[in-house]
């Protein structure tokens, strides 16, 4: 393979603003761009674990994949703490809504099969006890490499730190079930620089997380898209006429927005295996638009390259605004410039009326979009939730250019292959 430089020169691309102004055109409850209500009856997927970000089996392609019939989802687990007395309140009743809250302080990767793309069977941990090198394990890809069942599982490694780290492993099939066996030494891939993308020293509210590899259907070369921050002290940052866009009188004021300086990072593989990677400019920044970015990944369809991330709506910067859920931009190469899909970014979001219902979407290539119930109202007010932590209803979405439009409803949980391997 090239070297970087003969590949990209010095500079390899300038990244593309998420503008003030963009975010100013966003419009919640548009029902193009808004996921269906969640009922408050929604079933449980366990009432053992909690399960948040889903991360379905795939090829290097970005297609879902089944083996051998079996489908494959990883997910961001904990144990539920009904009898804990640290999660029991003075009535004597389990606190569920503060066990949920502390989740990602013990998240570890769990996987689950099924035959029908639905009605998921816990698997277990993917890794032992003791073999990640950090107390949690934060999202990221598990890529089935070839049809001997081998399975690369990007994620990242948090606390001390965070690194974007991968261990490969074995999907293993009967005719009952899964299993997964090696995963047994981490390999830390690379960390945040303090030049491109920001430290935990310069900002301790900086995210470095999410890693999706993926080959790029023009160039034929392995890439890895990630969250993070643009780098700088904290505070540092300037808002100026580019990051503010074509505002009309009256919105050039930015606030406090210089916090707020997410960005979709990109690096490039060094080698054919993915083990030596190179960290280059962050394709998209929000600066002075948001603080978070996550799970940034792919759909290529038609030629083009439709960049998707989640955000939520309290790390949206002063003066703009936005549900939680799923954002979007469009470009015709890798490197852009991009362009926020409905002209504003947002792709799918929750309804006013249930503002925290769902999050962590995941757009895959079939225009089927998953992601899990965090919490639902029960009464009139708002006042009384009900705790998700389970699957939420999957939903159908077409993309048409620069647009996306909300067009089906489908089960919970529901995330069929769009290709089925043979182990050889």
């Amino acid at each position: 393979m090239k070297s970087n430089t003969e590949k990209f020169g010095k500079t390899p691309h300038q990244s593309s603003l998420w503008t003030r102004a963009d975010a100013l055109k966003v419009r919640a409850d548009d029902p193009t761009t808004t996921q269906p209500l969640v009922s408050a009856d929604f079933p449980v997927l366990s009432n053992e674990v909690f399960i948040w970000d889903t991360m379905p089996l795939r090829d290097m392609d970005g297609n879902v994949t089944s083996v051998d019939g079996w489908s494959v989802i990883f997910t961001l687990t904990a144990d539920r703490h009904p009898n804990d007395p640290e999660y029991i309140d003075e009535n004597g009743n389990y606190n569920i809504t503060r066990d949920w809250n502390d989740r990602h302080g013990r998240a570890k990767m769990y996987y689950w099969f099924s035959r029908t793309g639905k009605d998921w069977k816990l698997g277990g941990r993917v890794m032992a006890e003791g073999v990640s090198p950090t107390v949690r394990e934060w999202a990221g890809t598990p890529i089935l490499l070839n049809d001997q069942g081998e399975v690369d599982l990007y994620y990242t490694a948090v606390t001390p730190g965070a690194t974007i780290v991968k261990v490969r492993g074995r999907v293993v099939t009967t005719e009952h079930g899964v299993s997964m066996v090696g995963f047994e030494k981490v390999k830390p891939l690379f960390e945040a620089d303090g030049k491109m993308y920001q430290t935990e020293a310069q900002n301790s509210f900086w995210g470095f997380r999410d890693p999706w590899p993926f080959r790029d259907p023009k160039d034929g070369n392995l890439y890895m898209l990630f969250e993070g921050n643009v780098a700088g002290e904290r505070g540092s940052h300037k808002v100026g006429e580019a990051e503010i866009g074509d505002v009309p009188p009256g919105y050039e004021n930015v606030g406090n927005s210089r916090f707020q300086t997410a960005c979709v990072g990109i690096a490039v593989a060094r080698d054919a295996d993915g083990d030596d990677w190179e960290m280059l400019p962050p394709l998209l920044t929000a600066v002075g638009v948001n603080d978070q970015t996550e799970r940034p990944h792919f759909v290529f369809q038609d030629g083009k390259y439709y960049l998707f991330t989640i955000s939520h709506t309290f790390t949206y910067a002063d003066g703009v605004t936005g549900p939680d859920g799923v954002y979007g931009f469009v470009a015709d190469s890798l490197f852009g410039p991009y362009v926020p899909l409905n002209g504003s970014g947002l792709v799918l979001g929750n309804p006013s009326s249930q503002p925290f219902q769902t999050y962590s979407h995941y757009v895959m290539p079939n225009g089927l979009v998953t992601s899990f119930i965090d919490s639902v109202p029960t009464d009139e007010t708002g006042t009384q939730i009900r705790i998700g932590g389970t699957e939420a209803p999957t939903v159908g979405m077409k993309i048409k250019g620069q647009q996306t439009f909300v067009v089906a409803e489908y089960d919970y949980g529901f995330i069929p292959p769009m290709l089925d391997v043979t182990l050889k």
